[in-house]
């Protein structure tokens, strides 16, 4: 049998991995604190107590590496610009996108698509495809999910 405290643990966990699972689908959506935390049901403080509790960061850095890991991808495996790039992954800013990316991978963005194309791999994805695929557009995040009972 769950003990209490065991009991408050779990739901927590389900209520922030609601909040979680939320930046990694609109990573590049404009998303706020007061969204994230209204997902997991929490006020905005004690959300980013019980995510920074639960996964190590702030909701913010996780929205942020989130970003950054998908923007390495697409500096990998897509014919883009860094600018283009910086858009895609929800940044508005190219000097922050640059500096975060910096501080995360350890190089700019420019040097690491350098180095990513150097290496070779597969052929790049057509920058098209993805300014026209890769985004998600606002109607899946602005539309309500069914309810249970089909109303």
């Amino acid at each position: 049998m769950a003990t209490p405290a065991g009991a408050a643990a779990a739901q927590t966990l389900v209520a922030v991995r609601r909040a979680r699972d939320l930046i990694d689908r609109h990573y590049a959506e404009p998303l706020d604190l007061d969204r994230l935390a209204q997902a997991a049901g929490y006020s905005r403080y004690h959300f980013v107590r019980a995510f920074r509790a639960a996964y190590g960061e702030t909701p913010g850095r996780y929205l942020t590496r989130r970003r950054i890991e998908r923007a390495q991808e697409l500096l990998r495996s897509a014919n883009l610009t860094v600018t283009e790039v910086c858009h895609v992954v929800g940044f508005s800013s190219l000097g922050s996108f640059s500096s975060l990316f910096t501080e995360f991978a350890g190089v700019s963005p420019s040097r690491f698509q350098r180095a990513a194309h150097q290496r070779g791999g597969p052929p790049p994805i057509p920058g098209c495809y993805v300014l026209m695929w890769g985004v998600p557009r606002k109607s899946a995040i602005t539309e309500k999910p069914p309810s249970a009972d089909g109303a």
